[in-house]
C-alpha cells in the first residue's frame, strides 16, 4: 500500500519538534521570520532550536535512531529532505479554538524547494493537489484539508490550508503578537533548547473532564484532578547537555489552588520514589522532581543525567535487548 508522500512530509514537519527536541548550544531567541508567520490570536506556542543537533549526548542518541531506519532513508531519498540535517529551528502555534482550531508548524533550514516539490507531486500522484497562492505553491492533500508551503529556500510552513494561506499573507504584513506572550517566547527560546508557552487554561486544551490519573490518589482523585483544571497558563523548557534539565511554571486560579496543586505533584513524586527496585526509572524521576508554590505560581523542575533520560525514552524492545546482553 502506497503512503501519501504529502502526508509523510506533513508528518515530518509537524513532528520535527518531537524528533529533534534534543539539540543544545547557545541559543538565540526565536527567529523573527518564524514569529512573523504566527497567527496574532495564538494561545499556545512551542519551539525547538536544532542548530547544534550533534552536540548533546541525547541528541546523538536520537540521530542514531534514524541512521538505521530503512524506511526513513528511503523517504528521505525520495523527497530530498532530511529533517535531521536540513532543519535549523521549528516553531508550532495554535489559537486553540475548540470548534475550529487553526494550527501551524513552521521551520527554518535549507530546502531544495524545486526537488522537494517535484518529488512530492511525482511520488504522491493522486494524493497531492497543488495550488498557487500569492506566488507560493501549496502542496495539499487530496481532500484539501492540510498543506505544506515552502515560502523560500530557507522557510517552510505546514498546517490547515486556511492557516497556511494566512501565514503567507503575514510574511508580507506581519501582525504583532500580544506583548506578554512575545516576552515569554523570547525569554524561553533564548534560554532553552525546547520550550512551550500556553496562555489559556488547561481545560481549554484537554476538555473539562480530562486529566492525568495519578496512581494512589484514591477517593480524592477527582478533587485533585479538578485542581489541575484551574491552571490558567503554563510555560516550560528543556535544556539538553550532560544532564537533561526541565523547568516549568503554571499559574493557578488562586493561591490556594496553587498550594493544592503543588501538594498533589509532590505526592506523585513521593509515590514514584516508593517504586524502588520495581521501577528504578520511575523512582529516579520522583527523587529528582522538585515542586514549590509561590502565590498563584507552581514551579516544577527535574534534572536527570542524559544517559538515564535516554533509558526513559528508549523503545521498550531496545531496553529488554540491552538487559539480556
Amino acid at each position: 500500500m502506497r503512503t501519501s508522500v504529502l502526508n509523510d512530509m506533513k508528518a515530518r514537519i509537524l513532528t520535527t519538534t518531537t524528533l529533534v527536541a534534543v539539540f543544545t548550544g547557545t541559543l538565540p531567541a526565536a527567529d523573527q521570520k518564524l514569529l512573523n508567520l504566527v497567527m496574532p490570536d495564538a494561545k499556545v506556542v512551542a519551539g525547538v532550536n536544532v542548530l547544534s543537533a550533534k552536540n548533546s549526548p541525547f541528541g546523538q542518541y536520537v540521530l542514531s535512531q534514524f541512521a538505521g531506519n530503512a524506511n526513513f532513508a528511503l523517504a528521505t531519498t525520495q523527497l530530498g529532505f532530511d529533517p535531521t540535517k536540513d532543519v535549523i529551528e521549528v516553531l508550532t502555534a495554535t489559537n486553540a479554538v475548540k470548534d475550529s482550531p487553526a494550527g501551524l508548524a513552521m521551520a527554518t533550514g535549507t530546502f531544495n524547494v524545486s526537488a522537494i516539490t517535484t518529488a512530492a507531486v511525482m511520488q504522491g500522484k493522486d494524493n497531492v493537489v497543488t495550488e498557487t497562492y500569492q506566488g507560493v505553491t501549496l502542496l495539499e492533500d487530496d481532500k484539501q484539508v492540510g498543506a505544506v508551503a515552502f515560502l523560500t529556500s530557507t522557510l517552510v510552513v505546514a498546517g490547515d490550508i486556511a492557516s497556511v494561506k494566512a501565514a503567507i499573507d503575514r510574511q508580507a504584513a506581519p501582525q504583532a503578537l500580544p506583548s506578554s506572550l512575545l516576552q515569554q517566547i523570547n525569554h524561553l527560546s533564548a534560554a532553552e533548547d525546547a520550550w512551550f508557552v500556553s496562555i489559556i487554561p488547561v481545560s481549554n486544551l484537554l476538555g473539562p473532564n480530562s486529566g492525568v490519573v495519578a496512581p494512589g490518589l484514591g477517593a480524592n482523585a477527582k478533587t485533585q484532578l479538578n485542581i489541575a483544571q484551574q491552571i490558567q497558563s503554563a510555560n516550560g523548557g528543556v535544556k539538553f547537555g550532560a544532564n537533561v534539565a526541565f523547568t516549568g511554571q503554571a499559574q493557578a486560579d488562586n493561591a490556594q489552588d496553587a498550594t493544592n496543586l503543588a501538594g498533589m505533584l509532590q505526592l506523585v513524586a513521593n509515590m514514584l520514589q516508593l517504586e524502588g527496585s520495581k521501577n528504578p526509572q520511575a523512582a529516579a524521576i520522583g527523587k529528582a522532581l522538585t515542586v514549590s508554590s509561590s502565590g498563584m505560581a507552581v514551579n516544577v523542575s527535574l534534572t536527570l543525567p542524559a544517559d538515564q533520560f535516554q533509558k526513559l525514552v528508549a523503545p521498550q524492545s531496545a531496553v529488554k535487548h540491552a538487559v539480556r546482553q
